[in-house]
């Protein structure tokens, strides 16, 4: 009987990930997708989560790249295969001949997908995807391959927006934020002076905000680091955010910690 391997999928293209659960399926019936995420951060927190034995993770995605995503997984689920699904090949294949990946590259073809099938099951029967840690240089190489993507023509960042607060509606400037949180229907816009509703969802706003500025720190937060007055460690290793404006403290899930490693 073929061993049952549990995945978790991240495309940010609604088609495409539907076109691709759909081929593994087909391609892969024992597999059990745990997860099919619309975004990195989403992504990192359920490899965190499930502890997958494997993940499809796409280089492009809204606030955390795949290529971010597998470096924090490598501390969250060390155990769990990274296959990169791209159309950027060079970058997916320099990380693929350190040995330690695979990579697909879109549209996904069925050939391609049974080759990585079997490739993922060959490690499996070989023992290497148990308990093995990731190979130094492959975080290296991943590091500095995220800094390579090449870029994408999009809007300049977000200088201000408009929310709601009670009736009112307020003009924000962005530099004024401390920090975003989503709810169900709406994203709380945090600032010095109180809170204001935004109909946005967390996705939406990653892409607009400046990645160098805004940092996603929960699959439902984004923190403005120019109003982080401090960072500090709890006993299960999740980051404590103190404020300069705020008088609350933010968690930083455990998973996005391996991105706040050099503070």
């Amino acid at each position: 009987m073929a061993r049952s391997f549990t995945c978790v999928v991240a495309e940010d293209e609604t088609l495409l990930r539907e076109a691709l659960l759909t081929l593994l399926s087909e391609v892969w019936p024992e597999l059990r997708v745990v997860a099919a995420c619309d975004d990195g951060g989403a992504a990192l927190e359920a490899i965190a989560t499930f502890q997958p034995d494997v993940a499809l993770l796409d280089i492009r995605m809204p606030g955390l790249n795949g290529l971010e995503v597998a470096a924090g997984a490598f501390e969250a689920s060390p155990a769990t295969q990274v296959v990169f699904i791209t159309a950027y090949d060079q970058y997916a294949i320099a990380a693929f001949d350190k040995g330690a990946v695979d990579y697909l590259l879109k549209p996904v073809a069925r050939p391609r997908l049974q080759a990585c099938r079997e490739r993922i099951e060959a490690r499996a029967a070989k023992g290497t995807m148990s308990g093995t840690a990731p190979d130094a240089a492959l975080a290296a190489l991943l590091q500095q391959l995220t800094g390579a993507l090449p870029s994408v023509a999009k809007a300049p960042p977000l200088v201000w927006l408009t929310a709601s607060s009670g009736k009112d509606t307020k003009l924000i400037m962005v530099d004024d934020i401390a920090y975003f949180q989503s709810d169900t229907k709406y994203t709380a816009v945090m600032t010095a002076d109180g809170e204001s509703l935004l109909r946005k969802p967390i996705r939406e706003l990653l892409d607009s905000l400046d990645p160098a500025v805004f940092k996603q720190i929960h699959r439902s937060t984004i923190v403005n680091m120019k109003a982080v007055a401090s960072v500090s460690r709890d006993e299960m290793g999740r980051g404590l955010l103190r404020l300069k404006t705020r008088p609350e403290t933010l968690t930083v899930s455990q998973p996005f910690m391996a991105l706040f490693r050099n503070m």
